[in-house]
């Protein structure tokens, strides 16, 4: 991690809480966000990837809080007969500035392809969407091999926007699925070998060099300081869910390079 960027800190609430939960949990982040050092100053980026239902009172509520607002998902097509489906289009209208793309839940419970993947990454980049793609291996290997998958991901989700020449400023979030909700996520060891590997592959492409990687996989507390150079930040889920937990990361970053 450059010490002259910023961190990217990014919560993704999936389907855990209810709207009214939700957007007590978003005041609590405003209050927190309006107040500290590292996001007052610029240290950290803070995003939040509420469900659908809140997006727009999220875009509402800290749109004087220096936090960014994005949605868990988009469809690959901006206009049409898809039922039940989220416009990349209306997401950047509503207010949006991130879309998650493939998270290894959708890959597994809803059956997304990689060309699926890849046509949405496609459509995040047409609407001018930040997507943060999740990349990571399925079961536990070695960091080489881990690493590999994850380049393969990577350019797979890459294929379709490079085909158009469409610009690729993304954010990765390295998510080993096996740690995904697990206990205790991959250990720092582990995790620096695998996006050192990647990052040496990104940088080598002129494209994609100087593309922000974070790591997610039961991410939380202690972890930016244990990564310190090795990451641009965390992608956050359950851990916080208590905004106490997430300030807690804020000041980790205050202390680091603030």
């Amino acid at each position: 991690m450059d010490d002259q960027h910023s961190v990217i800190v990014g919560v993704g609430l999936k389907m855990y809480m209810s709207h009214k939960d939700t957007m007590e949990w978003i005041n609590l982040v405003r209050g927190i966000a309006k107040s500290h050092p590292a996001v007052t100053a610029g240290v950290v980026e803070l995003f939040v990837l509420p469900s659908f239902t809140a997006v727009i009172p999220s875009v509402f509520a800290l749109r004087d809080a220096r936090v960014a607002v994005g949605a868990q998902d988009l469809f690959w097509e901006d206009r049409g007969a898809f039922t039940g489906e989220v416009s990349g289009r209306d997401l950047a209208e509503i207010g949006c500035t991130f879309v998650e793309v493939g998270h290894a839940e959708r890959r597994r419970v809803l059956g997304e392809s990689e060309s699926i993947v890849s046509q949405k990454m496609l459509a995040a980049f047409r609407n001018s969407l930040t997507p943060v793609l999740c990349i990571g291996e399925p079961e536990r290997v070695s960091a080489v091999d881990a690493a590999a998958e994850c380049s393969r991901q990577l350019w797979s989700a890459l294929e379709a926007s490079k085909a158009q020449g469409k610009a690729t400023k993304l954010i990765v979030a390295y998510e080993p699925q096996w740690a995904i909700g697990a206990p205790e996520p991959a250990s720092a060891e582990f995790i620096r070998e695998v996006v050192g590997i990647l990052r040496i592959e990104i940088d080598s492409d002129p494209v994609l060099r100087g593309t922000r990687v974070i790591y997610g996989g039961s991410a939380g507390p202690k972890q930016l300081e244990a990564l310190s150079g090795a990451v641009d930040g965390l992608f956050l889920g359950r851990s916080a869910h208590d905004a106490g937990a997430l300030k807690h990361v804020l000041d980790e970053a205050w202390h680091l390079i603030g």
